[in-house]
């Protein structure tokens, strides 16, 4: 049967087994190296009170939230985005 990507859709290369992390749009279990992992940093204090604090000198600590997507959800919520037929077939260029 022929191989669609080389790497078979993810970066495991010979390692074996790999761990899996639960998609946080649709609850999946997907390979962590297939999964989108996104970052964003929230701030648990009120936006305009926030702005107030720090114009008094005060620091407001913000705090990291890692997400993982499958690439279905990721394409859904439009982290990543569909790309042309000819764009697909494309490998990117090192350099």
């Amino acid at each position: 049967m022929p191989k669609k990507r080389k790497s078979r859709g993810r970066g495991k290369g010979d390692k074996g087994k790999e761990s899996k992390v639960q998609c946080d749009g649709c609850g999946a279990w997907v390979p962590r190296s297939k999964a989108k992992r996104i970052t964003r940093y929230v701030s648990y204090v009120d936006p305009q009170l926030r702005k107030e604090l720090e114009s008094k000198g005060a620091i407001i600590p913000r705090v990291p939230i890692t997400k993982y997507y499958c690439i279905s959800c990721s394409v859904f919520q439009g982290i990543v985005k569909v790309r042309a037929r000819e764009d697909r077939k494309e490998k990117e260029k090192l350099g």
